[in-house]
């Protein structure tokens, strides 16, 4: 039983970190417009930035000043966010895809340097050696691994609260303005490049936030962690649960996440020992199907966004009220 529990708080906790990463994408690309096809990157910079500031000092290696971890995860995602800056300042006036293959020459880049700067990022074996958080005070490895699920969810919960409030402010539907009709924004007096600036900043930040707790909960990051599946993956629970529907981001990253978990261990439990040396292909192939199949059943997700039918009632509400008027 106590197995059982052990496995369902790891697999709700990598979830709930997958989930931040899909928030972020979705104030990017659900909200905004903007196609990010580097996510690994932003959310390796947290990781990074965080092992680097919060990490216990090896020989010959650069970092490992033992911040405390409140401290050097924010480091992290100051790091991931000083890159989607830049990035953004160079890339945000280009459209479709050639941001999407710009921000991934991004990630590609990002990979190539925490492979090769072994003085910075340990190359090719990485990084260890994480204090994870109050581990020492609680003891109990099965309590701790719930306490860390427990601080997962809350910034998940938190993150998710603030995303909601930002989207349904005035700023949330300046982002939406200029995700439907760039020139009639402009034509209101609202400045595009700069709130697509401040969305993409945003939104890697949240990456980078995910980053960091993903280095605290594994207490080891490589640039294997870094590959481009993980954009694949978060790309798919985006599609899946629902673009410019923060619920839907959440739901898409726990439904993929059980379905990549599920099909591995179901291909390494009950299919022959020749296809076992490719499951991961096999699993991508699967992912790609259930992309492909959602876009032709429903292509706005399991969640879509709403933002159409309130729209409609508050036009419903004004044109009544003008009949009434005259």
């Amino acid at each position: 039983m106590i197995g059982l529990i052990s496995y369902l708080a790891f697999f709700a906790t990598m979830a709930g970190i997958l989930a931040i990463v899909v928030l972020g994408l979705n104030l990017q690309w659900g909200y905004t417009g903007l196609f990010n096809g580097g996510v690994v990157a932003f959310f390796g910079a947290g990781a990074y930035g965080t092992m680097i500031l919060g990490g216990r000092p090896e020989p010959g290696q650069f970092g490992g000043f033992e911040w405390p971890f409140l401290f050097a995860l924010a480091g992290g995602v100051l790091l991931a966010g000083a890159i989607a800056w830049i990035v953004g300042i160079l890339t945000l006036r280009l459209r479709h895809d050639y941001l999407a293959i710009a921000t991934f020459g991004v990630a590609v880049a990002f990979e190539s340097i925490a492979r090769n700067a072994e003085w910075l990022t340990g190359g090719a074996k990485g990084l260890r050696g994480f204090p994870r958080p109050l581990e020492a005070a609680i003891g109990n490895t099965f309590v701790y691994g719930l306490c860390f699920l427990a601080m997962v969810m809350a910034v998940l919960a938190a993150v998710y609260w603030a995303l909601q409030r930002l989207v349904q402010s005035p700023y949330g539907r300046a982002l939406r303005a200029i995700r439907e009709d760039e020139v009639a924004a402009r034509s209101l007096g609202k400045n595009p490049t700069r709130l697509r600036l401040q969305s993409f900043v945003i939104g890697s930040m949240i990456m980078g936030v995910a980053g960091g707790l993903y280095v605290a909960f594994y207490a080891f990051v490589s640039p294997q962690d870094l590959a481009p599946i993980l954009t694949f993956q978060v790309w798919a629970m985006l599609i899946v649960g629902g673009a410019g529907n923060n619920r839907g981001a959440v739901l898409g990253a726990f439904l993929i996440w059980g379905a990549w978990t599920g099909s591995g261990f179901a291909l390494s439990k009950f299919a022959p020992a020749a296809m076992q040396l490719y499951t991961g292909p096999i699993q991508y192939i699967l992912i790609g199907t259930v992309i492909v199949v959602m876009l032709l059943w429903r292509p706005q997700g399991l969640l879509p966004e709403r933002i159409t039918q309130r729209f409609t009632k508050t036009a419903s509400k004004v044109g009544t009220t003008s009949k009434g008027a005259f």
